[in-house]
């Protein structure tokens, strides 16, 4: 089995991404079951107290569209991808790295901040306690589209003087926002934005994710976050919620902290990584192609690939 970057070319300095909750699919790891890395399937098992290896490889959509489920898997897809393309290609030029929501974790543990064991844990404690809180207090999320930010947040400011449970939740692109609040103010923003001439989308989740919607799951993430060394690591990254690159440290902590019930900035990650942190390609590694799809968008001008392996023959 040969992995390879599409589209790569010689010498770039490569901004590393990687994706969080909502890139799940069925037999996901299948790619890697035959790599030097699965082992590494073990170690996050032991570590999040899930089974992974049967969420990677037998688990359906529906076991699968469980929040806990869904990071963990995420998580452990993204990381064999990692495991792989710094085995085949070791002086690969990387810059930084940043994941989106969930896939922060992902970039912590390749950026040496983490550890794998600590990695694992902390997202299996996050999607257990984030599962939680949404059973608690259901919620809805949205992606609102054709807009920049400035207008979906006036969207979002006259819905909430109205009444409504309604925040920011992704700043993605400069056509995509993403709102979470509750089930009523989610769908009752579907005419605002028809009426602003805006598309709609609402998302099939039943959390209201960085938003205060998710505040109970912050006491056991806390917890968590208090029991873990963030080492000082070997590469920067660039944070969801303050768009800064950091390198590795106990701050991350706050950050991660931070993050449960705060917006994403991804957009403006995107252009950290490439105006400050001098990359010339951006890499989506793990599941799915969400993240090049969105560079495209940001960074038009920028390269953006996708790391990937063709599924292997039975054994």
């Amino acid at each position: 089995m040969v992995a390879h970057v599409e589209g790569s070319t010689a010498g770039p300095r490569y901004a590393v991404l990687f994706p969080g909750q909502g890139v799940q699919r069925p037999g996901m790891g299948e790619p890697w079951r035959g790599t030097e890395s699965w082992e590494l399937v073990d170690s996050v098992s032991r570590a999040s107290g899930f089974d992974v290896a049967e969420l990677l490889l037998t688990a359906d959509q529906e076991t699968l569209s469980r929040t806990d489920h869904a990071q963990i898997s995420v998580f452990t897809a993204s990381l064999l991808a990692w495991s792989e393309f710094r085995r085949q290609d070791p002086s690969a030029g990387v810059v930084a790295l940043a994941g989106h929501s969930l896939g922060e974790y992902t970039a912590l543990v390749a950026a040496g901040v983490l550890s794998v064991t600590d990695g694992a844990r902390l997202v299996g404690e996050r999607g257990r306690a984030m599962a939680e809180a949404a059973r608690q207090r259901p919620g809805a999320m949205a992606a609102v589209m054709g807009g920049d930010l400035r207008q979906v947040t006036e969207l979002v400011e006259e819905a909430r003087r109205d009444g409504c449970e309604l925040w920011v939740a992704n700043h993605n692109s400069p056509q995509q926002t993403v709102i979470a609040g509750s089930r009523t103010a989610v769908e009752a923003t579907a005419g605002r934005a028809a009426g602003a001439g805006l598309r709609y989308s609402v998302l099939p989740v039943t959390a209201a994710c960085h938003s205060p919607y998710m505040e109970p799951a912050g006491a056991p993430l806390r917890r968590a976050l208090d029991l873990t060394d963030f080492t000082a690591g070997t590469l920067p990254v660039v944070a969801n919620v303050d768009a800064r690159a950091h390198r590795g440290g106990e701050h991350w902590g706050d950050l991660c902290a931070r993050q449960l019930v705060g917006p994403v900035r991804w957009a403006d990650t995107l252009h950290v990584l490439h105006e400050e942190r001098g990359a010339t390609a951006f890499l989506d590694i793990g599941p799915g192609a969400t993240l090049a799809a969105l560079t495209r968008r940001v960074l038009p001008e920028v390269p953006s690939h996708r790391f990937r392996t063709p599924v292997p023959q039975s054994a």
